[in-house]
């Protein structure tokens, strides 16, 4: 917003658009009727500056002599043809076709006052009502990956151990002793026996894994701020303050 003070810095003087185009010199400046702050300027636009475009003042900057408006130069060079009719003030109904056009709010009038209907006066107050929407709160994946563990196991194995037994001659081996030369050397072999371990491997499915979501409820706290209106009498004595 432009202050009154500062009209002086704006007559003459040059305006820009947002990227800092240059679009004319500043005509006229008009007032806001109720507050008497700068509400609009004229911008000389056209061939030569034929042509007074009025731009709003509500969201204008004062940098040094150049004042900078948050509108194009191609919106204000198309903005409706106002004629103020030499006039110091637009008429409310030109005033809403221009804010219409740079797409801003109209300010509020004053609330003029209400006639008067009975006795009472109704006291309003907002109330807040709370509803729910549902969204997503986040992605779960299964991952399937494969992991080597070491196991163990005890397994039995049994094993041949050579041992060197002796028996006497008797009646029974003698001839078996005695069926051979008397003297002479000799060779024999035993073959020993024993069991290794031997691991073998198969895959097995042993479960199914899935996603299941289920719904829980929990009580969340809401809050916000409702205005309310309050009714206070004044003038009051004492006594009548009761």
């Amino acid at each position: 917003m432009i202050a009154k003070e500062a009209i002086p810095n704006l007559l003459g003087n040059t305006a820009f658009d947002g990227s800092h185009n240059k679009i004319g010199k500043v005509g006229h400046v008009y007032l806001d009727d109720r507050t008497g702050q700068p509400e609009w300027m004229t911008v000389q636009t056209g061939n030569a500056g034929s042509r007074e475009t009025f731009v709003p003042l509500e969201t204008a900057e004062l940098r040094g002599s150049e004042v900078t408006v948050p509108f194009s130069k191609e919106q204000i060079t198309n903005a409706p043809n106002i004629d103020a009719g030499g006039g110091d003030h637009l008429s409310a109904q030109d005033e809403a076709v221009m804010y219409e056009f740079y797409g801003l709010a109209q300010p509020s009038m004053p609330a003029a006052t209400m006639p008067r209907t009975d006795d009472a006066m109704t006291r309003s107050e907002e109330q807040m009502h709370i509803g729910k929407e549902r969204v997503d709160a986040g992605k779960v994946h299964l991952h399937k990956y494969v992991v080597t563990e070491d196991q163990q196991q005890t397994v039995p194995v049994r094993k041949e151990k050579v041992r060197l037994e002796r028996e006497p001659i008797n009646d029974a081996n003698r001839g078996r002793a005695t069926s051979g030369p008397d003297i002479s050397g000799a060779d024999f072999e035993v073959v020993r026996h024993e069991e290794r371990p031997v691991v073998n491997k198969e895959t097995v499915p042993m479960e199914r894994v899935r996603l299941a979501t289920d719904d829980i409820t929990e009580d969340q706290s809401v809050g916000g701020q409702v205005r309310k209106e309050r009714i206070e009498a004044e003038g009051l004595r004492d006594d009548e303050n009761r």
